[in-house]
């Protein structure tokens, strides 16, 4: 275990599985102890006993980003627990299969609004007043590099993270000054179950270009880390082994 983010407290949401576990893990395996959130009690239960066999320190938290009352439960038991936040990793995400926009069910529209944006908007919000205080912070959004332009039957997931991304270059304008940094990441196409089960696939099986959670989970840590200093207000594409002109 290296120590880049030793004596920092990070918060993960969507930490079940994928890139928010991997990240959940990789922060743990850095020094920092981590709350890891999601819907799936067993799941966060299972990461953050990963986590202590790092000698880290790991909090599972049940809890849906769609409902803001449970974000500022996260918070509160987060700092109760830790006494402070001071990295957070908003990636809680659906991803829903293709579907034209003519055909969307009005519901799960708002669903992945609510929960891929206005979650992450809303926790942002909660978690700032204590940065601010400490004069420090680290905000890392998972954007997608579908958030850079539209694609058919992709109406919903992508609308989110275009507004992630441009959440992070404003909210990054706003903290700049309290010592706050904020940034995003856009993944091209990574392993993970949502995207195995969003796109019917076996993912890397099928197509081995597919970058593994992993390699997300390395940007995280260099965003999460002092090392970043010198970044924010930035989304940093991840295209792995794809060629971004063609992506």
């Amino acid at each position: 275990m290296s120590n880049r983010l030793e004596s920092k407290v990070a918060l993960v949401t969507g930490a079940s599985q994928g890139i928010g576990k991997a990240i959940a893990i990789a922060f743990g395996n850095e020094g920092a102890k981590v709350t890891a959130t999601a819907r799936t009690t067993a799941a966060i239960e299972a990461v953050c006993a990963e986590i202590s066999v790092s000698g880290s320190e790991g909090l599972a938290i049940t809890a849906d980003v769609s409902d803001e009352g449970a974000l500022q439960r996260i918070v509160d038991q987060t700092v109760e627990r830790f006494g402070k936040i001071d990295i957070l990793v908003n990636n809680a995400a659906i991803i829903h299969p293709k579907i034209d926009l003519v055909d969307f069910d009005p519901e799960l529209w708002r669903q992945v609004i609510d929960v891929n944006l206005v979650g992450a908007a809303l926790l942002t919000k909660l978690v700032l007043p204590g940065m601010i205080e400490h004069q420090y912070g680290k905000i890392i959004n998972i954007a997608s590099i579908g958030g850079r332009k539209g694609a058919k039957g992709r109406t919903a997931y992508r609308v989110t993270k275009a507004g992630l991304i441009s959440l992070t270059e404003s909210v990054a304008a706003e903290v700049k000054e309290h010592g706050i940094d904020v940034n995003a990441i856009c993944p091209g196409g990574v392993d993970t179950e949502g995207y195995r089960d969003a796109f019917d696939t076996r993912g890397r099986a099928d197509n081995p270009k597919l970058m593994l959670p992993e390699e997300i989970a390395e940007v995280a840590v260099f965003l999460a880390s002092d090392a970043s200093s010198a970044i924010t207000g930035a989304a940093i594409d991840a295209f792995g082994r794809t060629n971004p002109l063609f992506a």
